[in-house]
């Protein structure tokens, strides 16, 4: 129960990553905040086997990429439990596959909106709530090698989240630690929408460990990088795909 008496934000929390990281810190004793959008069944799921399992959580409805429902959102969670220690912005996605020449302005400003500026406002917000802790982004391996076809606007809205890892953690330290965590190929819905099985195959197949990752996975460093195991881990944006590739 290493992170008994703290609170945890974690955005996107209704399924997938997002959930897995919920799960994993309300089992080391935080007070979980799980935003959603859509994913509303996953999110209220969680909250109740969490409650049954002795901890405490609460799932809140947001759209990140709007000031009223991020301040919305972080006074819930200051509400029910009075400050912030950990904050995890999983919240994000590709939205569609298109080139540059397919793509319209407004696509290209919605991924950005929604992957990296959904940041800015959640770490804006929290921090006059947050007087030691640890922020977490989930950045991408996309941001590493350009992604797949079709994935530039995400695949630069990570770059950008990696650089603004970076220069959080020399801005917030000492009290606030900043780390990104930048997934491969993991199990989830984004890929079972926008990643063909046969290229998967592939990709699990060209990694040392011959597997794809799943939540757990992501889960798991989340928690190491929100405890004190890690308290003198800043600025790090940690790969996360079985040894895909190296940097």
């Amino acid at each position: 129960m290493s992170m008994k008496n703290t609170t945890a934000i974690i955005t996107g929390a209704g399924r997938d990553i997002g959930q897995a990281c919920a799960l994993r810190l309300a089992a080391e004793g935080a007070n979980v905040v799980l935003s959603y959008h859509s994913s509303s069944e996953g999110a209220e799921n969680s909250v109740k086997q969490i409650t049954e399992n002795g901890g405490s959580a609460i799932a809140v409805k947001a759209d990140l990429t709007k000031q009223e429902d991020v301040n919305a959102l972080v006074k819930s969670a200051v509400g029910a439990y009075g400050k912030i220690d950990t904050l995890v912005n999983n919240s994000g996605g590709l939205v569609a596959r298109k080139t540059i020449a397919e793509m319209s302005v407004e696509h290209w400003q919605h991924v950005m909106a929604l992957n990296c500026t959904s940041i800015f406002l959640m770490i804006k917000a929290c921090l006059p709530h947050m007087e030691k802790g640890s922020i977490i982004n989930i950045a991408s391996q996309a941001a590493r090698d350009g992604g797949g076809p079709g994935a530039i606007p995400y695949a630069s809205s990570k770059g950008a989240v990696m650089t603004m890892t970076r220069g959080m953690a020399k801005e917030l330290g000492p009290d606030i630690r900043v780390n990104a965590i930048c997934p491969g190929m993991i199990d989830t819905d984004f890929h079972n929408i926008f990643t063909k099985p046969e290229v998967r195959t592939n990709v699990a197949g060209a990694t040392p460990l011959k597997r794809e990752g799943i939540p757990d996975d992501v889960a798991n460093m989340v928690w190491f990088l929100a405890s004190a195991q890690s308290s003198f881990v800043t600025g790090a944006n940690y790969d996360l795909n079985g040894g895909l590739l190296f940097s």
